[in-house]
Parts: C-alpha cells; structure tokens; sequence
C-alpha cells in the first residue's frame, strides 16, 4: 500500500492484538467487582469464586463467538456492524446510540475516576473521596487523564497499541505481585476465609444475576478487539488466536487475584472495604504499598485507551454506514486516524465526570447491552442455517452461540425478575434511539431538504478545514460489502 494512501492501515499484529483485549478488560473491574460479587453471593467465598468462574467462561464463548463473526465480517465496529449485516439497521442504530450516548462514556469516565482515586491514594491515607475536595481532584486527575489519551489516539496510532502493550504488561505483572503474595500467604497457612467456603445464610438465589452483572463488569472489553478488525494484521489468524490467548490469561488471573485476597482480607471486611487492592496490599507490603496502588492506575489507563481507541472506531464505522453525520467517518491526512469520532467522544466522557449518577446510569443500561450482545451472537446460528457455504475462516461448534444465547437471556430475566425498574429504565433509554432512528435515518437523511443539504455541506467542508480530515480513499477499502454476503 503506498505510504502516502489516506486510510487505516493494518498495523496490529498478535501482541498488539493481545493488548487490545488484556488491555481493555484488566481496568478497575477486578478492584471494584470483589466486594459486589460477594455482597450478592451472602458473603460466601467459595460460591463468589464460582461466580468469577462462571463470569470467565461466559466472556471466552462471548469472545470466540465474535472472533468468527469478526473473520466471517471483516468489517470495523463489532457487534453493531453484525447486528446491521444480520437483522437490519434500526437494531444497530439502536445498538450505537446506546453505545455512543451512554455506555461508553459512562464507562470511561467510572475507570478515569478509579484512577484518579488510586493514583490520589498515593498521597493520602486511602483510596476515598472523603471531601468535596477529593472529589475535585479525582475529577480533574481523571479528565487530564481522559484529554491526553484522546490526544495520542489521534496522533499517533502505532503509539497508541505500543502503550497498549506496555500498559497490559504493567497490570498483568501487578496482579501477578499480588498473586504471589497470596501464595505466600497460603503457605504460611493462612487458609481460615476457605473453611466452609460454600456455607452462607444469607445466599439469594434472585441476586446471582447481580453478582454476574458485577462479574461481567470485570471482564467486560473481551468484544473490543473486533472493533478494529480493519486495523489487524491477518484478522482471520490474529484475531482468534489472540482472543483465546488473553481470555484464558485474564481468566486465570482474576480467579487467582480474588484467591489472594481472601488469604489477607476476611468476607467481612472485603465487603466493608472501600479500595480492595489498597487494603489488601497495605499489610503485605507496608510502606510501599503504593505500588499496587500505582499498578491499578495503570490499569485503568490502559483500560481507558483500549475504551476511547474502539470506541471511536465504532462512530467511524457507524458514520461510513449512514447513521451518523458524514464527517464522523473522516480520516487525518497525516496522522490517519479517525480524528472526528474520537473528538465526539471526548466531550462525552467529560460530560459524564461531571455529573453524579454514571454508576447508576451503566447499571441502567447493563441489562440493555447483553440484549444487544445477544442478538449479535444470534448472526452466526441464523446465518448457519441462512447461508451454510459462506466463507467461514475461523467457526465455532455451534453449541458455543447458542449456549451463550441462553447464558445472556437467563441473566437478562433474571435481572428484570430481581430489578424491573432499573431494567425498565434501560430499556426505555434504549427506545428513544427508535424516533431519532425514523427522523434522522429514514427520512430526514434520505428525503433531505435542498436547506439541509447545503447546511450540511459547510458543515462537513468546515470540519474538514479544521481537522484536516478527508474520506478514506474508495479503491483502497478491502472491507466486506454487504450485498456481497446477501
């Protein structure tokens, strides 16, 4: 490809494809999930580590689900561009409104301030926002945070993967610190938290959806890497490949993380702990306890690059598509980016940091992303069955969608059986993307007015001036035509 081709090039290969899922998944989830696993499992150890299990098993079928759908699709934005390619397009636009408007910039801004927080601990006694003044500087932390990743993804791609790795690597050698310290632990004999690990008198079957839904909050980013699949280098051997590589590590790890807690904290005060590594490293390490505290930041870093990096590409692919405004779809001439869907995002986020209910916000909408997700995975038996010879390079055993199916359904009437409010508001939240879908889609960018188009015009030939940003170059696209497949 000539170098001076404005396009997204692939440039990731198997490690930076490792780092694009380790990267995303190993944020704040393992330091926040424990104690809200536990508290919806009645404090018992051995069903919370059950749950943990369970929540990795769920996340590989999940994530070798989308890698054939990623090989079958080779197509940028995950499980949006599967739901339009598979059923239609106001599933999809559904899917990114929801992930554009609410998720994901909830997300980012929840693992931002956990950074702040652990990165604020380093100076002070503990991980709390105890003040008002606390909370300021967690939120100014988490905002310089969020302003300087959005300025490397836009600047320098390459970069922005390398760090990816580097980053991966740091959390991953953090957990593996505390994992060794619960070995110690367990060898010394500190073995009391697992006698009886499965006894509880305060067990609620209708609170295990709660618990997954905490779990899965931890493993969450393993749908990320076929975000990008236009950006990785041989997609139908890296993709899989990588998946399976980093869902087995994550897996492992988290389930020996939450081990090496219980050999230092008891249930009780794991549930009364307001900075999980913090308490557990505090007795382990002392004075330099800050370590882990750094190793957690860190984490949330790279959590946060791997979030803005696909979820930008999810705008670009959703823009290229005709479901959002056409300059979102653009490309730096230079620095071949998708400058205009990571600007998008970036104010979103800091939206976000500024108001006080994001938790309750993805709460809110956790039970309308595993609908999503499921419809998603529903492509592969349905185009099993609707297109048996279609080209396939990497393909599951069919039990694996369908069981993963089942899986998410379960949770998802679970939760409205434990919780139809906060489900309900979810799935209303959801449907106000169906009239914005009819106005702006269907027929105010299909029937536009002569006014529109030329208000339009000089407003894409504006940002194009500003941001130096042009459309992808036709004869360079390798991506899958729809109509190819149909």
């Amino acid at each position: 490809m000539p170098s001076d081709v404005v396009v997204l090039k692939r440039q990731l290969g198997l490690w930076s494809c490792v780092g694009m899922v380790i990267g995303p998944i190993i944020g704040s989830g393992i330091f926040i999930s424990p104690k809200g696993i536990l508290q919806n499992t009645g404090g018992s150890v051995g069903w919370a580590l059950m749950i943990w299990t369970a929540c990795g098993v769920m996340s590989m079928l999940g994530a070798l689900c989308m890698a054939e759908l990623s090989t079958t699709f080779p197509r940028s934005g995950g499980d949006f561009m599967y739901i339009m390619i598979g059923f239609n397009k106001m599933l999809a636009f559904l899917r990114v409104f929801t992930f554009v408007a609410i998720v994901r910039p909830a997300s980012a801004a929840v693992v931002s301030m956990t950074m702040g927080n652990y990165l604020l601990a380093v100076f002070r006694d503990d991980c709390s926002m105890t003040d008002e003044t606390g909370e300021i500087v967690v939120k100014l932390l988490a905002a310089c945070m969020l302003c300087v990743i959005f300025a490397l993804n836009v600047y320098s791609v390459p970069t922005t993967y390398r760090l990816q790795v580097v980053l991966s690597a740091a959390k991953v050698l953090g957990l593996v610190l505390i994992i060794f310290l619960g070995f110690i632990r367990i060898c010394q004999g500190h073995t009391s938290n697992f006698e009886n690990a499965f006894k509880s008198d305060n067990l609620d079957i209708g609170n295990i959806p709660l618990a997954f839904y905490s779990g899965l909050f931890a493993y969450a980013g393993w749908h990320f890497l076929p975000q990008v699949t236009e950006e990785v280098e041989r997609p139908s051997r890296n993709i899989p490949l990588a998946i399976i590589i980093s869902m087995t590590i994550v897996t492992i790890i988290y389930i020996l993380a939450n081990v090496a807690y219980f050999t230092v904290l008891s249930p009780e005060e794991l549930l009364t702990s307001k900075a999980v590594a913090s308490d557990f490293a505090l007795p382990m390490l002392g004075s330099w306890s800050w370590i882990i505290q750094i190793c957690v930041a860190l984490s949330c870093i790279g959590s946060t690059n791997g979030v803005i990096f696909a979820a930008s590409r999810v705008i670009y692919s959703a823009s290229r598509e005709g479901m959002l405004p056409e300059f979102l779809s653009m490309i730096h001439i230079r620095w071949l980016s998708p400058l205009p869907a990571a600007a998008l995002l970036l104010p979103l986020c800091l939206m976000m940091l500024s108001g006080d209910n994001v938790y309750t916000l993805i709460n809110y909408m956790s039970v309308s992303r595993w609908i999503f997700l499921a419809i998603s995975v529903a492509v592969i038996p349905y185009y099993r069955w609707k297109y048996p010879d279609l080209h396939r390079p990497f393909k599951v055993p069919l039990i694996v969608p369908i069981l993963f199916i089942f899986l998410s359904i379960f949770i998802v009437v679970m939760s409205f059986f434990k919780d139809p409010l906060a489900c309900g508001i979810g799935l209303l939240i959801s449907i106000i993307g169906i009239p914005l879908y009819i106005v702006c889609v269907v027929w105010f960018w299909r029937e536009k007015p002569v006014w529109f188009l030329k208000l339009m015009g000089k407003v894409t030939l504006f940002m194009q001036k500003l941001m130096f940003v042009i459309h992808q170059e036709e004869e360079e696209k390798t991506f899958l035509i729809i109509s190819d497949i149909k």
